[in-house]
């Protein structure tokens, strides 16, 4: 899986990393609703963390469609919540 964060590049990732992450999407989630954005900014930086350490970089160069896009880590809560579908930046 090819996992892409906004404005830094392109991550190639195992399937089973997605368990880990859709705890952390579902934290974000649930600062989303809550208007909570200290817990928000913990659980975007857990995510993007997570992608980095279980991921590998993603050839630069080359023209793969990124199979997940995620916000920077700038982000704001308004921006994300624009960006959540139904099953939240991670789908599954």
């Amino acid at each position: 899986m090819i996992v892409r964060i906004l404005g830094e590049g392109q991550y190639d990732l195992e399937d089973h990393a997605l368990d880990a992450l859709n705890g952390l999407d579902t934290q974000i989630e649930s600062a989303i609703e809550s208007g909570d954005e200290a817990m928000f900014r913990t659980a975007l930086e857990g995510l993007l963390a997570a992608v980095r350490a279980s991921g590998t970089h993603h050839d630069p160069e080359s023209l793969d469609e990124s199979d997940l896009i995620l916000p920077p880590g700038d982000a704001t809560l308004e921006e994300v919540r624009e960006l959540l579908g139904d099953d939240g930046l991670i789908p599954g």
